[in-house]
This record gives C-alpha cells, sequence and structure tokens, in this order.
C-alpha cells in the first residue's frame, strides 16, 4: 500500500487487522511525511525511537489478537499534554527543558490502546491564542492555500499544530484542547473534523492548565468515524482529576448509523451576526436544508444570553489563567531568569515571568489579576459566573424544550492569513470564538464537521452542539451532516 500516511484511523485500523500494512510501515510513512513537512512547523519535538518501539510492540499485540481500535495508529500529541521524558513546554519559553516523569492520563490511555507518539505538536503559548501566533515555536502553518496566492494562512488556534499535521496527512489523527473553542476553530480552518467532550468526559490529570473549568482535551481526525474511534480511547473515569465523571464511555463508533429521522435540530437566531459573511450564512442555510433531507425536524430557537457570552469567557478564563500561571516562577522547574547581584527572589519572580511568558499571555495574566483584585472580584467574576449559569440555562431549555442538537457556524470566516490580524484590536482577535465559547462555558460536548469550501477554495465548518454526556448522539448526527456535506477536498501539496 503507498501513501500509507493518508489513510484515516479506520481505514488504517482495518488494514492492520487483515494484515495488508504493519504499524511499522504506517509509522515510517509519517515520519517520512513529517521530516518532509518541516515548512509547516506543526511537529515541534519529533521523537522517531518512540514511535518505532511502539509501533513494533503494536504489531506484535496484532499478531497476537489483542488489539484495541486505537493499536498501531500513529498520532501526533498537542504539546500541551505531559509526555514521560519528552519536552512537554505548552509552546512556552518558561517551561524551556521541561521533561516531566509523568505521562498525562489522555495521553497513557492512548499509548495503553496501543497508539503510537509520532512527536509533539505546535499550539499557541499556554493554549491562549485563535491562530497559533503566540508559540515560542513560532507560527504553525496551514498546508491550505487561497488559490494561487502564496500567503501562508493560520491553521487556527490554540491546536493549531494538530490540525495542520492532520491536515497535511503528517499524522493519522492528533490530540486537542478546547477552551474556548481551541479544537473546533482549528478543525473548521483545516478542513478536519474535532470534537470538544462535555466538560469531565476525559481527565485533565497531566494537561498544563489553562482556564481550569473550560479546559477539555479532544480528538482531531480526519473524519467523524475517526473522532469516535479516538475519543472513545480518550475518555474515562480518572481518580486523579476530581472533575472527571465516573460514567461508562460507550462503544461511539457503533452509534454511528446515519439515521436521524426524527431528531430535532435547533437554529439559534442570535448566533445570526451582523455582517456575517453571507458564504457563512449560506453554508448554514445548506447543512439545516442537508439535516432536513436525512429526515430531521429543524426548529428556531433562542438562546438569549448568547450575547454575553464572550465577555463572560474573556472574564472568567483570564482569572483562571492567572491563578493557574501563578506557579511558573522559575523556583522548581522551567526557565529561570539570569539575575544580577543584589537580586532578591523578588527580582527573580519578575525578571523570569517578564522573560518567559510572551505578550498575550502577560496580557490575560494582567486582566485576569484585575478582576479577581479587591474591590473588582464582585463587579468581574462574580458578575460573569452568573452569566455564565443563563449560557447554560438557555442550552437547558432548549434540550428540555425536546432540541436534540443545535447547528450553528463554527468559525465567523474562513482561515485568515498569518500576520494579517497583528495590527488589529486584541479583542478582533478573539471574535474568531464566537461561535464556540458559549460550549465552554456551559459544559457541553460540541463538534465541528467540514461542510464546504469558500470562493478562495479555503475549507468552512458548521459545528453541531450536543446534550450533556450524549457525545455518541452528537457524532451520529454529525455523521449525518458528514454523509450530506461530502467534503472530500485537500490542500494542494506546497511544502
Amino acid at each position: 500500500m503507498s501513501d500509507l500516511n493518508k489513510l484515516g484511523l479506520a481505514e488504517a485500523r482495518d488494514a492492520l487487522r487483515k494484515g495488508d500494512t504493519t504499524s511499522v510501515e504506517l509509522t515510517e510513512a509519517c515520519l517520512k511525511a513529517i521530516d518532509a513537512a518541516d515548512a509547516l512547523n506543526a511537529f515541534v519535538h519529533k521523537t522517531p525511537d518512540i514511535a518505532m518501539e511502539r509501533a513494533k510492540a503494536a504489531d506484535d499485540r496484532i499478531k497476537a489478537g489483542d488489539a484495541p481500535s486505537m493499536c498501531g495508529l500513529p498520532i501526533g500529541i498537542k504539546d500541551l499534554f505531559c509526555t514521560k521524558g519528552v519536552p512537554s513546554q505548552a509552546a512556552s519559553k518558561i517551561l524551556e527543558g521541561f521533561k516531566p516523569e509523568y505521562e498525562s492520563t489522555v495521553s497513557q490511555k492512548l499509548a495503553d490502546a496501543g497508539s503510537v507518539m509520532l512527536g509533539k505538536l505546535n499550539m499557541d503559548e499556554f493554549a491562549m491564542g485563535s491562530s497559533n501566533e503566540t508559540s515560542v515555536y513560532g507560527n504553525a502553518v496551514s498546508p491550505w492555500r487561497r488559490g494561487n496566492d502564496e500567503a501562508q494562512l493560520t491553521p487556527g488556534g490554540s491546536s493549531g499544530g494538530s490540525a495542520s499535521a492532520v491536515a497535511a496527512d503528517l499524522c493519522l489523527a492528533a490530540t486537542g484542547t478546547d477552551t474556548g473553542g481551541s479544537i473546533r476553530q482549528p478543525a473548521a480552518f483545516t478542513g478536519t473534523v474535532g470534537i470538544k467532550p462535555t466538560y469531565g468526559r476525559c481527565s485533565r490529570w497531566g494537561i498544563v492548565a489553562f482556564a481550569s473549568s473550560l479546559d477539555q482535551a479532544g480528538p482531531m481526525t480526519k473524519s467523524v468515524r475517526d473522532a469516535a474511534i479516538m475519543l472513545e480511547a480518550m475518555c474515562g473515569h480518572d481518580p486523579k482529576d476530581s472533575t472527571s465523571a465516573e460514567l461508562a464511555v460507550p462503544d461511539f463508533e457503533a452509534m454511528l448509523t446515519g439515521d436521524i429521522r426524527g431528531k430535532k435540530i435547533g437554529i439559534p437566531k442570535e448566533y445570526r451576526m451582523d455582517g456575517m459573511p453571507e458564504e457563512i450564512s449560506k453554508l448554514w442555510a445548506d447543512g439545516a436544508e442537508m439535516l432536513k433531507a436525512a429526515g430531521a425536524e429543524i426548529v428556531d430557537i433562542s438562546l438569549p444570553h448568547t450575547k454575553y457570552a464572550l465577555p463572560a469567557y474573556y472574564v472568567i478564563a483570564p482569572a483562571e489563567a492567572s491563578s493557574n500561571l501563578a506557579r511558573y516562577d522559575g523556583v522548581r522547574y522551567g526557565r529561570r531568569a539570569a539575575l544580577e547581584a543584589g537580586d532578591g527572589i523578588t527580582e527573580m519572580y519578575e525578571k523570569t515571568r517578564a522573560e518567559g511568558f510572551g505578550h498575550e499571555v502577560q496580557r490575560r495574566v494582567m486582566v485576569g489579576t484585575y478582576v479577581l483584585s479587591a474591590g473588582f472580584y464582585d463587579a468581574y467574576y462574580n458578575r460573569a459566573r452568573r452569566v455564565r449559569t443563563l449560557i447554560k440555562k438557555d442550552f437547558e431549555d432548549a434540550f428540555a424544550a425536546g432540541v436534540d442538537a443545535i447547528l450553528t457556524p463554527a468559525t465567523p470566516s474562513a482561515a485568515f492569513g498569518l500576520g494579517e490580524m497583528t495590527e488589529a484590536d486584541p479583542v478582533q482577535m478573539y471574535l474568531n470564538d464566537v461561535f464556540t465559547v458559549t460550549v465552554n462555558l456551559a459544559g457541553l460536548p460540541g463538534v465541528a464537521v467540514p461542510a464546504g469550501l469558500d470562493s478562495q477554495g479555503l475549507p468552512l465548518g458548521l459545528q453541531l452542539i450536543g446534550k450533556p454526556w450524549e457525545e455518541g448522539d452528537l457524532l451520529n448526527t454529525a455523521y449525518a451532516l458528514e454523509n450530506a456535506a461530502g467534503f472530500v477536498a485537500k490542500p494542494q501539496q506546497w511544502w
């Protein structure tokens, strides 16, 4: 078999079971593709030795008949996941040289399932960003181009390296994390599938924290079926994470029937933003028609507190970030700034954090410290938490009224050029998350599915939002949408 790296998880799994290929061959094909794709800057720490060792062990398991679905499949791991003995920097200078002595629960589950880690993937520093331009490793680059234009495009953020690697067939799938849309937005920008499961479905233990009440890990894959396969391997209760749900993990793949007859799909009027590009609006309408043609009932719904979601998110997330990032001070691990004679511990903290944190991280830490400070805590933080409760209730009311899933755009535009937003007000960049942050604030599952191309040939995605803990049902609706949309476009190789 040629072009093994272009396979999806399901195809590769079936080929391995039939004996048409081996994990070693799959892994070698991916490693070769990675080495040829340095221009994308997607993989920032390559681990070929670990990959080959795991591939050989996976082939032995397959021969012995002891092979879970992920066994032998080569994947990339976002740099936010701690991986034992492998640099885990969260794309930040402050964690330079940090090699954990432990493995995150999610990456350990994937390893236990026999998957093959090819290396660590680029991302925005501490997962703060929507374009992968805040990374200490430099920008991750999308494999997509606008027609014949050679301008480099963003793969989205913060899981930009994961999205770029999957779209460019450098790996069969990758892990991502989603705090306000960081799986779904890059998936939509790169024509891939990304699901953020219900908060608590995947353990957060060993994942570098950004905003603890919002962060959730999930898979980024080439198809909905692949997302179902990988999500099942990533989920499960973890006693090391107090927010991890003690719930059985269903067989998500077995739930992919494509039958959505009688399902009620909500279309929220509040997501019809002023100035929404015509292409996004048309894609949304087309997606609703596709689901209707598949037998679903389309209903208009109201989520009245949506307009407060971005402000609430950009109070809560920086507040939690300022608390979580207080541990990076140059004392226990990571980078420590060079000190001058007479410098005390205060100077060490100041210099280390000034050197170690990039501008976006500094901005969010300062905002977070401000909203948590005496005199502002009630005015900002507590008010944002109350708004969050109202946003959550909007969704609960919609689901209680019989809605099974909600269809929205995934992003307000197609991918933009790297550097094009540099001079923009930070709020302009934050607007990239306008359709996705509500899902994190409410703790719900959300999936981005590629559904079309814009006039310049760039991917556009739609988002489906589901009921809590019903990822299987949500993935089945996404499967029906994927089948109807028939998206098969791939980027032309230029790298």
